[in-house]
């Protein structure tokens, strides 16, 4: 007898029985017909019996180059027999039993799941099927449908869909057969054109007939009905018919009950799936009215917040916390129009854009809200068969830049040469011969000191006894500073500490006054800074002249408010002064001596802020000083670590959200402050205990407080000026607060789609309590930080278009420490216009005769304000023409920052620059004596002054005009570029340009540069050898920052060229003006997560620690660029190896971001910011979604 023919894998005896057995049955499977039937039986029946009994046989069937389960299919097909067509399966069901995927990914390649599918249609045509065939074939079907990306398709095609159908009518109290059934229906219906399909054919129905109250019997076959009813009501047809049919009460109705019953909580995943049907229906419209009549919101809440306390409950939970958001009413924002409160004349207006836009929408349009609604998507169902081909093309990145004319460099002035000799100006020192710098032996003479600024005098604390002008506003203030007298409202904030703090000071019994007398100070910072720590407050022997009758005077809230807005009346007056007179020795009142801050604060000066504003022209026209503007920022002596985020906050504060909704009876809906009313009244609202707020100075934002509950404030935030958008920035005032009581503040218009507020960020405060007491800083503070989604709808005006959009909530608790005191929240270390102008002042004082410092006028923006412009660099050592000639050769280095108002972090980097290049080490010498460096510090003047967080008084985004920028709308951008389009005219290019920028969603410091070569590595763009060849000095830069400076990282920094940034800086300059070295650095508005920083929160110390290095890092370039260098260029081959292991690492490309200097938020998410894990992250982001905890 001839053995079989068998192919085995080697090391596998070809006279092994069960390949006989194979052999046998080939052999069969070559007839015409089976002849033989009962030995085909026999034969299958032994295979059978060596597969169950034998784990070694399944092995030799399954292994790699056997053919052994090509003969079984095979056999399957051909043969007729009932009996042996069930051994078959039996043979099957036992091989995918086991094994895991593999041996089912086999069986579909061998093209199993056409034959199964032939099979269940013939087998369907007799009459009757066999129930024992059907059991077995869709017990097969359900392991090998998932397996297979097809099935869906082929069992359509095949007609499969109906056979299960019926055969599930048939059967619905036999569930021996229903639950295989059921499993393959679920396979079925995750192809969306097969769940159209399935509903039509009454699937939906038959669904909820099998779908019943608590039991404890067939439970599994509960469990797989409800995934099929979920799978199938992803299709918006049959979430409509469900809706129809009023099958979201029932749903609802049979939650309630296993809720009820399963105390035990062993059918957590039932009760799971009946939510993730109720959650499919609630896709769409009506499904979320229907959700909201059967009152749902008050079931899930109820249930879910039973299930708080057991955490292994949480995903529940969590489920019903996505439906009960998804299908909160969308409320509009409590606003009459999202534009700003303030408008700016412009000189014309663009003739399209988003300004354009509001220019000519008709006064009558309610622009906060509009007919949308969120998730409401198109009507038409998905035909993609493909779904996972279609996904991979939407993940592609469609944002960079393919096209390598545009890649590559061109020198392109844009203007002609003779119009850009207006800037030659700038250049004096291109010009200057240096002779009255020198004196006759050749000693470089000292520069003439800056002008002293006038004494203001003392600072007293404002009370409601101080005689208030008939109509207080910006001309008193004028008067005021004229006559050297302090305004009605220096104000300050502060924040409290983990130190020990000395019993808290009442504001309204100060008596503030700058301490001339610097003779009984230490010499040194830390013995001043131990006095300061000292200061203790004199009581007075008699009542001072503000005291009436020996009560108190108003504290400083009350008295400002007072002082502009006589609006209390004198019984509240009355009370309040009657609660705090105990506070008190009656007669008594305090006096401060605040000691000279220069010692600890050397570039600032109260004094000379004041001066400063005096100057500042703001749109609103403020006659007010924020207190830590006035004070300025110590350092804190302690580290600020990132927080962690306490278990289940953020499920915690949606919850009390959804409160609102169930108990509205509890909800107050007070306003306490509107800037909507400034025109007519007082925007603060003063209330019995309610807190009082105020943003009425430079760089504030807030436009609306609204009081929820006694301790809760919604608070709004202003758009830009010329604008109806753009919320992030706020800086605003908190007073008449209760000591040890935990207020909750909302800020509900924020429009990014997820924020480091997630991610251990906190938001800043200042308080003015501590910074009387000594110690005069921001810190990072609140608890219970999270930042979500929310139920107020954005208008699709100020969405670009796209309807359906939300804002999000960033909510945060504090608990404040003093009595009377103000405080100040900010959300980042503010950085004024006034305060840079202040800095500049006191830099010509650092100024040595060894330093070059020119300070200009670059332009005036819109607003009247002038924006300066910088050069520093060190003096020739002497008038004579080869030291001219080396002065006037050194390489240019060109930094900007500032573009973006709400990125103050920026400001304080710049600030560490520049006060490095005006300091006396050997380092900064060494660096100015290499370059020449052209500074614009601020290039939004108007923006940081009138509180924007994105653009300039135009409305537009200040980092999109560089391509083209208009005179009269973009005046700083465009003489900005005019400076570097003058030095690349004359062939002085800078040899580094670098645009300090801050970054709200990733950690650390890093860089945005330009490369071709690895632009087109992250793209399939076809490129010849010659257009990818280029000088990688580029990475050289960042390189050595990474190893000097201890908050970079240079894993975090792109040189990708995106289309969405062709009119950036930092593009635009490498392309037109051909600088390789064009630079975006963006800091960390959070923290850092690697290196020496590492968990901390990020603080103006490291902050201008950063601009330091900068300029250290640049020193080094100096010295590799060096032509000593160039003769070993070892470091440009560790850069081209750099390049390519990062080419070889990189697992996503940067992605498109609406109207962002940054990519998406690719850090892990551990918490969804998101309603709905569904719908796309707003902005094109590609957040993660996970559980909402």
């Amino acid at each position: 007898m001839n053995k079989p023919k068998m192919t085995t894998e080697k090391g596998i005896p070809s006279n092994s029985r069960v390949l006989m057995l194979l052999g046998q049955l080939e052999k069969m499977n070559g007839e015409t017909v089976f002849s033989d039937v009962e030995v085909a039986r026999h034969v299958t029946a032994k295979i059978l019996h060596l597969i169950q009994t034998q784990e070694k046989t399944r092995k030799e069937i399954m292994a790699k180059g056997s053919s052994g389960i090509e003969v079984i299919l095979t056999s399957l097909e051909s043969t007729r027999d009932l009996q042996t067509v069930l051994n078959i399966l039996y043979i099957l069901n036992e091989l995918v039993s086991v094994g895991g995927g593999y041996r089912v990914g086999v069986l579909v390649s061998k093209g199993g799941t056409a034959i199964l599918l032939q099979l269940l249609l013939s087998a369907s045509k007799e009459s009757p099927p066999s129930d024992e065939l059907m059991l077995h074939l869709h017990s097969i079907l359900a392991k090998v449908g998932p397996k297979d990306k097809k099935f869906g398709i082929k069992a359509r095609v095949h007609g499969a869909l109906n056979i299960t159908v019926n055969l599930l009518r048939q059967n619905l109290q036999n569930h021996k057969l229903l639950l295989p059934c059921l499993q393959v229906l679920r396979v079925y219906s995750a192809n969306s054109v097969n769940a159209v399909s399935l509903g039509k054919n009454g699937v939906v129905d038959l669904m909820f007939k099998i779908i019943g109250p608590y039991s404890k019997k067939s439970t599994s076959l509960l469990k797989v009905a409800l995934d099929t009813l979920g799978a199938l009501l992803k299709s918006k047809t049959n979430a409509r018919r469900a809706v129809d049919r009023a099958y979201m009460p029932m749903l609802l109705a049979v939650y309630q009950d296993w809720h009820r019953n399963d105390t035990r909580h062993r059918h957590m995943l039932i009760r799971k799936g009946i939510l993730g049907c109720i959650k499919n229906i609630t896709n769409i419209k009506p499904g979320r009215k229907a959700f909201i009549d059967a009152h749902g919101m008050k079931i899930l809440y109820s249930t879910s917040t039973e299930c708080l306390p057991v955490r292994t409950l949480d995903p529940l939970v969590n489920a019903s916390s996505l439906v009960m958001r998804k299908c909160f009413p969308k409320n509009r924002l409590p606003l009459s129009t999202i534009k700003s409160v303030f408008q700016h004349t412009l000189p014309h207006v663009p003739a399209e854009g988003p300004v354009a836009q509001i220019y000519s929408q008709p006064p009558d349009v309610d622009d906060v809200l509009d007919d949308s609604d969120d998730n409401d998507e198109n009507d038409t169902e998905n035909d993609t068969e493909n779904e996972e081909e279609e996904k991979d093309r939407n993940a592609q990145n469609d944002d960079i830049e393919t096209d390598i004319s545009k890649l590559r460099p061109k020198q392109n002035l844009g203007r002609p040469l003779q119009e850009l000799k207006l800037y030659e100006r700038f250049f004096p020192e291109l010009s200057q011969d240096f002779q009255l710098y020198f004196d006759s032996e050749g000693k470089c003479l000292n520069p003439p000191a800056p002008p002293a600024t006038k004494s203001i005098g003392p600072i007293i604390v404002p009370t409601a006894q101080v005689q208030a002008p008939p109509n207080p506003g910006p001309a008193h203030w004028e008067a005021c500073l004229a006559n050297d007298e302090p305004g009605p409202a220096h104000r300050e904030t502060l924040s409290a500490n983990d130190e020990p703090s000395d019993p808290p000071l009442h504001l309204e019994s100060i008596h503030l006054s700058n301490d001339c007398d610097h003779a009984h100070w230490p010499q040194q910072a830390r013995e001043l800074a131990r006095e300061l720590e000292r200061m203790a407050l004199d009581g007075a022997d008699s009542p001072p002249p503000n005291a009436v009758n020996g009560q108190r005077p108003p504290t400083p809230g009350e008295a400002e408010r007072d002082f502009y807005c006589h609006r209390e009346s004198e019984d509240d007056r009355d009370r309040e002064r009657e609660e705090d007179s105990s506070s008190l020795s009656s007669g008594e009142q305090a006096v401060l001596e605040v000691p000279d801050m220069a010692a600890l604060l050397p570039l600032h000066d109260p004094e000379l802020y004041i001066h400063m504003v005096k100057s500042t022209c703001s749109v609103p026209q403020y006659s007010e000083v924020a207190y830590p503007d006035y004070f300025g920022h110590i350092l804190p002596p302690f580290r600020e670590h990132i927080l962690e985020r306490v278990y289940g906050v953020q499920r915690l504060k949606i919850f009390q959200d959804i409160e609102r909704l169930i108990h509205p009876a509890d909800i107050l809906e007070k306003v306490v402050y509107d800037l909507d009313l400034r025109l007519h009244s007082c925007p603060v609202i003063s209330d019995g205990e309610a807190l009082k707020f105020n943003s009425q100075f430079e760089s504030g934002n807030l436009r609306k407080a609204v009081q929820v509950r006694r301790f809760e404030y919604d608070l709004i935030l202003n758009s830009d000026i010329n604008s109806n958008h753009y919320h992030q920035w706020f800086y605003f005032e908190v007073s008449s607060m209760r000591v040890a009581t935990p207020y909750r503040f909302n800020i509900i218009n924020c429009e990014k789609s997820n924020s480091q507020f997630n991610y251990g960020m906190q938001v800043l405060m200042y308080s003015v309590q501590e910074a009387i007491g000594g110690r005069p800083r921001w810190i990072r503070t609140g608890t219970d930080i999270c930042y979500y989604k929310n139920h107020f709808s954005r208008s699709s005006l100020a969405a670009g278009g796209q309807k359906g959009k939300s804002y999000y909530t960033l909510t945060f608790t504090m608990t404040f420490q003093h009595k009377d005191d103000v405080c100040y929240f900010a959300y980042h270390y503010p950085y004024t216009y006034s305060t840079l102008k202040m800095h500049l002042q006191k830099l010509e004082s650092l100024r040595t005769p060894q330093i070059y410092l020119q300070q200009d006028v670059l332009c005036e923006t819109l607003g009247g304000n002038g924006c300066p412009v910088l050069t520093i660099t060190a003096m020739p050592d002497s008038p004579a023409a080869d030291h001219i000639c080396q002065f006037r050769n050194r390489p240019y280095v060109f930094l900007t920052s500032r573009v973006h108002p709400g990125e103050t972090n920026a400001s304080w980097v710049m600030k560490g620059t520049l006060e490095f290049l005006m300091s006396s080490s050997p380092t900064a010498q060494s660096l100015r004596e290499a370059y020449i460096f052209k500074i614009v510090p601020m290039l939004n003047p108007d923006g940081v002054i009138n509180g924007n967080h994105r653009c300039s008084l135009s409305g537009e985004d200040l980092n999109r005009q560089w391509l083209n920028p208009n005179a009269e709308l973009h005046p700083t951008i465009y003489h900005t570029k005019g400076l570097l389009q003058y030095l690349s005219a004359i062939q002085r290019a800078p040899m580094v340009y670098c645009d300090y920028h801050g970054h709200s969603r990733k950690k650390n410091v890093f860089m945005y540069g330009c490369s071709i070569k690895e632009t087109v590595w992250q793209t399939n763009a076809s490129a010849t050898s010659c257009d990818l060849q280029e000088d990688l000095g580029y990475r050289t830069l960042p390189k050595i920052l990474s190893h000097v400076a201890p908050a970079f990282s240079m894993s975090s920094c792109s040189f990708v060229v995106e289309k969405s940034k062709e009119s950036t800086a930092r593009v635009v300059v490498w392309r037109e003006m051909g600088v390789q070295k064009s630079y975006t650095m963006e800091s960390t508005l959070c923290g850092c997560d690697q290196g020496k920083y590492k968990g901390l929160q990020i603080g103006t110390r490291e902050l201008e620690e950063m601009g330091a290095q900068f300029c250290v890092a640049l020193l080094r370039l100096k010295r590799l660029t060096s032509p000593l260098e160039l003769r070993h260029p070892s470091h440009f081959l560790d850069l081209e190896t750099e390049v390519i292991q990062t080419n070889c690492k990189a697992t996503s490309p940067t992605t498109y971001v609406l109207e962002e200097d940054e990519p998406s938020f690719l850090e892990e998410v551990d918490y969804s910011a998101e309603s709905n894990e569904e719908n796309a992250d707003d902005d094109r982001t590609s957040d993660t979604e996970a559980a909402l905890t």
